[in-house]
């Protein structure tokens, strides 16, 4: 079975996930644990990596079951079909998730706009445009993934 891409109302991505998954669907919505502060204190909170992006899985033919849920807009298409993910993607980003196989990055003088080849980690050998560096964490962009990833860095010079 394929896996699909799901395009969601704005914050609703883990209420699909969690309905289409009661009916039985497999479906995966990649967390990231963020630290969101208010004047008065900070929380850790799990967001969706992906927003308003659900990756579901099932056949070709029980593609308009999803429909059903609340939240649901629309399939991504990619070409006038509905886009694709393989299933090595998918295990890229939960062993990216899962912090597997993750090596140190030290960063060097790198600008904005730079085009950089990704050398070791779960993005070997995949290309990246540096979107933005800030002195704590950067910004890639992964055209062959079609998807920007924030990487934590020790320091930034």
């Amino acid at each position: 079975m394929a896996w699909y891409v799901l395009y969601t109302k704005p914050r609703t991505e883990k209420k699909v996930a969690q309905r289409l998954e009661e009916m039985g669907v497999a479906v995966y919505c990649p967390l990231i644990t963020e630290i969101k502060q208010w004047k008065d204190r900070k929380k850790k909170l799990k967001s969706p990596l992906f927003k308003s992006y659900v990756f579901i899985q099932l056949k070709e033919q029980e593609r308009n079951l999803v429909f059903d849920v609340p939240g649901v807009v629309k399939y991504l298409f990619w070409l006038g079909k509905p886009a694709i993910v393989k299933d090595e993607e998918i295990e890229v980003i939960r062993k990216w998730l899962n912090g597997e196989n993750v090596d140190d990055a030290k960063v060097d003088c790198l600008n904005e706009g730079d085009h950089i080849s990704i050398k070791s980690g779960v993005f070997k050998n995949q290309e990246a445009i540096i979107r933005e560096v800030g002195k704590r964490k950067m910004r890639l962009i992964l055209p062959k993934l079609g998807c920007t990833v924030e990487v934590l860095t020790k320091e930034v010079v």
